[in-house]
């Protein structure tokens, strides 16, 4: 859990449940016809945007993309940037956290201390992908 939020980047309640409905929509619209696992994720970025996600599965298993590959996808397609705050949920609405592919995904993008709505509450990227591998160690 956080341990100063006022060392955080301001992400009111407004702003978590414009995500959380943007991730349910997202998840609605989801192709997952082989695990009946859906998933929706939303971002908001530094500069105002949300940007969304459903995982679309496939019967080569390997090659399904999860939600947040595909929000990541829009985050370019609709102008680039860095992600700021980060919502999940699974097809019951719940908060889900990213695979370790996807933590990995979001950190590249991530701007500075964004933050992630988690099954244990509002955690920072730090938190959620401590000592991560990024272009600082290439």
């Amino acid at each position: 859990m956080i341990d100063s939020p006022a060392a955080l980047p301001v992400v009111g309640q407004a702003d978590w449940e414009a995500l959380r409905l943007a991730a349910v929509a997202a998840m609605e619209r989801a192709y997952a016809p082989y695990s009946n696992f859906k998933v929706g994720a939303a971002a908001l970025t530094e500069d105002g945007r949300i940007v969304s996600g459903c995982n679309v599965e496939n019967a080569a298993y390997g090659v399904t993309l999860c939600a947040e590959c595909n929000m990541v996808g829009e985050l370019f397609a609709t102008g680039g940037g860095k992600l700021h705050a980060f919502y999940c949920v699974d097809a019951s609405g719940n908060p889900l956290m990213p695979c370790g592919r996807c933590r990995q995904l979001l950190f590249e993008h991530s701007g500075e201390r964004m933050q992630l709505i988690t099954p244990r509450g509002i955690q920072t990227m730090d938190q959620v992908l401590p000592d991560a591998f990024g272009k600082h160690n290439l």
